[in-house]
C-alpha cells in the first residue's frame, strides 16, 4: 500500500474492523495526516466515500490532493479544526455521516515538518499545528510564562516529575538570553539529566506538554466528542485512537458518560470495543509508533 512520506497508519486492521465501511456510505476522517487509514478504507471498500479533514493546510495540499486524484469522486478535503466538526460540515453542506475516525496522534510527517515538534531537529520554537488557529507559540510560553505556570503545564500535559526544576532552570536561563530554538531548550534539559538516556530523550515530556498546551489538544478533543454524535447517523460508528493517557482518559470517560447502559441518555453509544484495543505483537514489530496506541469505538443509538 502506498503511504504518504513514509507514514504508517497504526491499528489499521482494527480501524477497518470497527469502522466497518459499507457500500454507499460516507465517512469522515477528522485527522487526515498521512492519509494511511483513509487510503486503506477507500481501497478495501470501493463503493464508499470519505471526507478528509485536517487543520494543517499543507496536509490537504499534499495528502489531500493525492487522494483526490487517486480516488476521483470518492474523496474530498475539508480544512478545519475537528473541535468545530459540526460547523465545518454545515458549511460544506453535509448533514450526517455514517462513521467518524479520529487519530489523535502526531504523525512522523508532522514531527518532521512542523517547527518545534522534534527534540532531535533544531528549529524555531513554534509548535503550532496551524499557525492561523492558535494564539500561543512555544516561544512565547517558554520566554514569558511564570515558573509556576510552566511547572503546571509540564506536570498537567507532560506528566513530567521534574517539571518544577525544569521550569526554574528555564526562567534563570532566559534572564541571560531568550530561548529561540528547540535545540536550546532540549540542550538545557539534557544538561540537567545525569548520565545517558536509553529510551526517550529527556526533553520529550516537556516538548509534549508544550505542544498539547499550545494547540489546546485536550480541549479540542473534548469539544470534538461533544459534537460528534450530532453529525452521525443512527448506527454510525465513532472510532478514536489515543496515544497517551491524557487523551485516552477523555475518550474513555466520554463513552462511559454516553453508554447505552444508561437508558436516560440520548443519543447514546453502544460500545463496539471491550476496553481499549492495542497493537498486536506483529504490528509492533513493523511499527514501533503503535506501541502506545489505544483504540476505542462505539455505535450511536438514537
Amino acid at each position: 500500500m502506498k503511504e504518504s512520506q513514509g507514514h504508517i497508519p497504526v491499528l489499521l486492521e482494527e480501524v477497518i474492523q470497527y469502522l466497518d465501511p459499507k457500500p454507499g456510505e460516507v465517512y469522515l476522517d477528522v485527522t487526515l495526516g498521512g492519509g494511511g487509514h483513509t487510503r486503506a478504507i477507500l481501497t478495501r471498500q470501493p463503493e464508499c466515500k470519505i471526507i478528509g479533514m485536517d487543520w494543517d493546510k499543507s496536509v490537504l495540499a499534499t495528502t489531500g490532493a493525492e487522494l483526490e486524484q487517486e480516488f476521483p469522486g470518492r474523496f474530498m478535503s475539508l480544512y478545519g479544526n475537528f473541535a468545530k466538526i459540526q460547523e465545518h460540515l454545515v458549511k460544506a453542506k453535509i448533514k450526517k455521516v455514517d462513521g467518524i475516525l479520529a487519530d489523535f496522534g502526531t504523525s512522523q510527517m508532522q514531527i518532521r515538518n512542523t517547527p518545534g515538534f522534534s527534540v532531535y531537529q533544531d528549529s524555531l520554537l513554534d509548535m503550532r499545528f496551524s499557525p492561523g488557529m492558535f494564539y500561543h507559540t512555544a516561544h512565547g510560553v517558554v520566554n514569558r510564562f511564570t515558573e509556576d505556570h510552566l511547572a503546571q503545564i509540564f506536570y498537567d500535559y507532560g506528566q513530567e516529575s521534574r517539571g518544577r526544576k525544569i521550569a526554574r532552570a528555564i526562567v534563570e536561563q532566559r534572564k541571560k538570553k531568550k530561548f529561540e530554538t528547540t535545540k536550546e531548550l532540549a540542550d538545557l534539559i539534557m544538561d540537567m539529566t545525569p548520565g545517558s538516556y536509553h529510551k526517550i530523550h529527556p526533553a520529550t515530556k516537556v516538548f509534549q506538554a508544550l505542544r498539547i498546551f499550545v494547540n489546546e489538544e485536550l480541549e479540542n478533543i473534548t469539544c470534538f466528542l461533544r459534537h460528534a454524535p450530532n453529525v452521525l447517523n443512527n448506527g454510525g460508528r465513532l472510532v478514536c485512537i489515543s496515544f497517551h493517557s491524557l487523551e485516552d482518559r477523555i475518550v474513555k470517560q466520554f463513552f462511559k458518560d454516553k453508554s447505552s447502559k444508561n437508558p436516560s441518555i440520548s443519543p447514546r453509544f453502544e460500545m463496539a470495543t471491550k476496553g481499549a484495543c492495542m497493537a498486536s505483537p506483529e504490528e509492533l514489530q513493523r511499527n514501533r509508533s503503535a506501541r502506545s496506541a489505544r483504540l476505542r469505538a462505539g455505535i450511536l443509538r438514537i
